[in-house]
């Protein structure tokens, strides 16, 4: 599960921002965690972990201290990098909302119905895309794809047991898609082949009267 990434320096103590992507810090980013890399193969820290020593705060902007970088050249030599913990942290964690990409990959995408006593499927999560300001699930549907930002207030909740992601989306999210299956094809065809005849006809005119003098 993806904790943060390391934005920039901070000092001259080894000290590094973090941009948080977990609701609770004080849990992932404990003295004597232990977060895996995310970096091109071409890094040197290609593979390789780094150990929590402190998480402290500056005008609210979180800042991290680590074993393996003691100073200022050794941060520079690794920011952007993204963090992450691997599944038995998070089991052994408290922090809810928290699942790895191919946990949800597959899951069922339901709103509630009508009646309130049932769910509308609406398609199957298919990818889980990861940027800096939030997350999008790529839902899959009958009429296309449709990129749901994976916040509370659109997907309230994910049941992994029950294989479903609950949303509440707004007003024509999925709407658009289901106008445009509902379409009908032989009016459409009907109009293009309409228009065939008429270009024809007026081709065949053409070359009846033969080239203009």
């Amino acid at each position: 599960m993806r904790v943060g990434r390391l934005t920039k320096p901070h000092g001259l103590k080894g000290g590094v921002k973090l941009e948080l992507f977990t609701d609770n810090p004080e849990l992932r980013f404990t003295p004597g965690a232990v977060f895996h890399l995310q970096v091109p193969e071409e890094s040197p820290w290609f593979g390789r972990t780094i150990t929590m020593r402190e998480l402290r705060w500056f005008n609210e902007s979180p800042v991290g201290f680590f074993q393996e970088l003691p100073d200022r050249t050794a941060v520079e030599g690794i920011v952007r990098a993204i963090l992450w913990i691997d599944e038995q942290a998070v089991a052994e964690g408290e922090e809810d909302n928290a699942w790895y990409d191919h946990q949800l990959v597959g899951l069922d995408v339901v709103r509630e119905a009508e009646d309130g006593a049932s769910h509308v499927k609406l398609g199957t999560v298919a990818e889980v895309q990861h940027f800096p300001a939030q997350d999008l699930l790529v839902v899959t549907t009958d009429g296309g794809t449709v990129l749901v930002p994976f916040v509370e207030a659109i997907v309230p909740s994910v049941d992994i047991e029950a294989g479903i992601v609950r949303v509440t989306p707004p007003a024509g999210l999925f709407e658009e898609l289901a106008d445009d299956a509902a379409e009908d094809p032989a009016i459409t065809a009907g109009e293009t082949d309409a228009d065939t005849e008429i270009d024809g006809a007026e081709v065949g005119d053409a070359d009846r009267n033969g080239p203009a003098a």
